[in-house]
């Protein structure tokens, strides 16, 4: 019969595999009661309690895509912690008559103070917005969850501030739902699917129900006017990866699709935020240089354009097509002026500037009083519009001296924009197709270089003839006899009395073995901040 220590250190080694899963798994989010999109777009109310679908019944979180390799999805080769994505149906082989789709990809947004943690969480597990170095990522799960935990209190504030949720769901319903009209006057009949990148409902749902009601011309839209790896990239990567786990469902014969990547030059899209933006200037006739038009776009990290995002190109381009739109036709010298600036940033790392707050403060100091603000890479009202900029950067504004702030609308269902996407939508089916991998390879094809440079340096050390396979082997049992040792001294002698701070009550040694010491590093790297 074994002994009591030998039993301890048994059950020891199984605790000590098992935990780290335990503790970094990400919380379930109950799936009833939430609203999905059912055939076309709908403008059913925040209190529709419509049951999600069976099919949709089958996921044990609201979490999306862990990322690959990680420890947590795939532990000594077995099953992943977070069920897959429901499987794609299979479409039919294409009719006579052609079934066009067209799929919205967008952001998402919590629609409840309950589940904005949880969208939080699927927003940094995406390695596409953190994006941590090779020896780090097995740590994305983790990381993403002490973020959002962290930051869930203020984000709840925010959106509390909004009405309790975000209204961008049911603002891309309506969206498709007119794109859908307008295109059927045009003679093109269609069917508008919405597929949110970080919330309900999610991608995936959308993908399941258009090769389910067997589309098999395919418009993928994504609602980002301007093209960058951290918003369209995301969306097109995740459509990209579920194609190559279902080619049969994507077989070119059955379904034919084609991306529209960017379109922030599309004289529609100018011509109607340059429509909106001289409704707010009316008043200034005569006198345009008693007002400043000021663009706000949500920033990215410096590194993601070092990487070769076009993002700040197109807004730069984007922002002087749309002037060149508003002054078109004014002579020299009543033409209005304007200011570019970035918002949104988060965390220490160096973002794309200057930052809206400090162009607030550098125009208020200048004696501007007059103020039209322009969110310029979103098309629909959200939390960084209603909160952001109508609450936040009003009161910065306000604070600088500027007492006339006045805030462009979003795009939302406005006719030249409706218009706008049933151009680019028609000239898509007439023009070659262009892929998604296609579409990537053209956009970030240098940022998906540098990224396969990096993973081979990665595994480089590798010694020849030696196998990725063979070496996570010989590391799991060196962390098995890690643990061994470590826990026979715990039991023999208890835990040592080792200089550092102390966490929760434990000893490092011992704190090394919990969540608490997880958390506890964590916090200190997020604290450097500030």
């Amino acid at each position: 019969m074994p002994s009591p220590t030998a039993s301890l250190v048994a059950f020891g080694l199984v605790f000590a595999f098992l935990a780290p899963v335990e503790a970094f798994a990400p919380a379930g989010v109950p799936l009833t009661g939430r609203r999905v999109l059912t055939g076309a777009p709908s403008l059913a109310s925040s209190a529709s309690s419509a049951v999600r679908p069976s099919l949709l019944s089958l996921r044990s979180s609201a979490v999306s895509n862990p990322p690959e390799g990680s420890i947590f999805s795939n532990l000594f080769g077995g099953a992943r912690m977070v069920s897959e994505a429901p499987s794609q149906a299979q479409a039919a082989y294409p009719a006579q008559q052609d079934k066009v789709g067209i799929l919205f990809l967008n952001l998402g947004g919590p629609e409840s103070l309950d589940e904005v943690e949880d969208f939080l969480y699927n927003l940094f597990n995406d390695p596409d917005i953190i994006r941590l170095p090779g020896p780090l990522k097995p740590l994305q799960s983790f990381i993403a969850r002490r973020i959002a935990t962290a930051r869930a209190p203020s984000s709840r504030e925010a959106y509390e501030s909004i009405g309790g949720g975000s209204p961008i769901v049911d603002l891309t319903m309506e969206q498709g739902k007119a794109l859908e009209e307008e295109l059927s006057r045009r003679g093109v009949e269609c069917k508008t699917y919405v597929g949110m990148r970080y919330w309900y409902p999610f991608t995936e749902e959308a993908v399941d129900r258009l090769l389910r009601d067997g589309v098999n011309r395919l418009v993928v839209l994504p609602l980002y006017p301007q093209y960058s790896i951290s918003t369209s990239g995301s969306s097109l990567r995740l459509l990209q990866q579920m194609m190559e786990d279902s080619p049969h469902s994507w077989d070119p014969r059955k379904i034919d699709h084609t991306v529209i990547p960017s379109w922030f030059s599309h004289p529609g899209y100018v011509a109607t935020q340059a429509e909106l933006i001289g409704k707010q200037l009316e008043e200034f006739e005569g006198n345009p240089a008693d007002v400043k038009v000021m663009f706000s776009a949500h920033g990215v990290p410096v590194s993601y354009v070092e990487a070769g995002d076009p993002y700040k190109s197109h807004i730069e381009e984007c922002t002087e097509l749309i002037m060149r739109k508003v002054n078109e036709g004014r002579p020299e010298g009543q033409k209005f002026d304007w200011k570019l600036a970035f918002q949104s940033r988060v965390g220490p790392v160096k973002w794309l500037e200057p930052y809206t707050d400090d162009v607030l403060n550098e125009l208020g100091e200048g004696g501007l009083k007059n103020l039209v603000v322009v969110p310029l890479s979103f098309v629909s009202e959200h939390v960084e519009t209603l909160e952001e900029i109508d609450i936040e950067y009003r009161e910065v504004a306000e604070e600088a001296g500027i007492t006339n702030f006045k805030r462009v609308p979003a795009l939302n269902s406005d006719p030249g924009f409706i218009g706008c996407l049933a151009d680019l939508t028609l000239d898509a089916l007439r023009e070659p197709s262009l892929r998604v991998e296609e579409a990537l390879q053209l956009y970030q094809g240098q940022s998906m270089q540098k990224d396969a440079a990096e993973e081979g340096k990665r595994q480089s050390w590798l010694v020849p003839g030696v196998s990725l396979a063979a070496e996570a082997i010989n590391g799991r049992v060196a962390m098995m006899a890690f643990a061994s040792l470590a826990i026979s001294q715990v039991i023999s002698s208890g835990c040592p009395a080792i200089s550092g701070p102390s966490i929760a009550g434990k000893e490092p040694f011992c704190a090394a073995f919990s969540y608490d010491g997880w958390a506890w590093l964590l916090d200190v790297i997020l604290n450097l901040q500030t």
